[in-house]
């Protein structure tokens, strides 16, 4: 099973510098070369972990569903960080509702949902 790891970089935001470790404002398609590099594999279907479930990983979802992927979010395989002090829910509230919402998520001809690591299926018919 191919694994893509996505992580942003610019003139801002040097490959390697501490900024570069997480951008959580992206989604994983946003001026990278992920739609080529998941073509190229002929991938239909996503399964989505990472860090910061508020941000990248609501933003991935949406992208590759808005673009014909089917989206996976596994539950208990996305974190993010405290942003209490902004007026944000705590981090698990923050999981929770993204489980949720994901879990019920919909387009034409195309799936999504929310599945526990263990669960998570990798074969060609899922």
């Amino acid at each position: 099973m191919p694994v893509v790891w996505v992580q942003h970089s610019d003139e801002n935001l040097a490959k390697g510098s501490a900024a570069w470790r997480i951008v959580p404002e992206r989604d994983s398609f946003e001026d990278t070369m992920l739609e080529w590099v998941l073509s190229d594999l002929a991938v239909g279907r996503l399964v989505v972990v990472g860090a910061q479930t508020d941000a990248c990983i609501r933003s991935t979802l949406r992208g590759a569903l808005v673009r014909g992927y089917d989206a996976t979010l596994v539950g208990d395989a996305h974190t993010t960080e405290d942003q209490t002090a902004w007026g944000a829910p705590p981090p698990d509230q923050v999981i929770a509702h993204t489980n949720l919402y994901w879990r019920y998520q919909t387009a034409p001809g195309r799936t999504a949902g929310t599945v526990a690591s263990e669960d998570v299926d990798f074969s060609a018919s899922s």
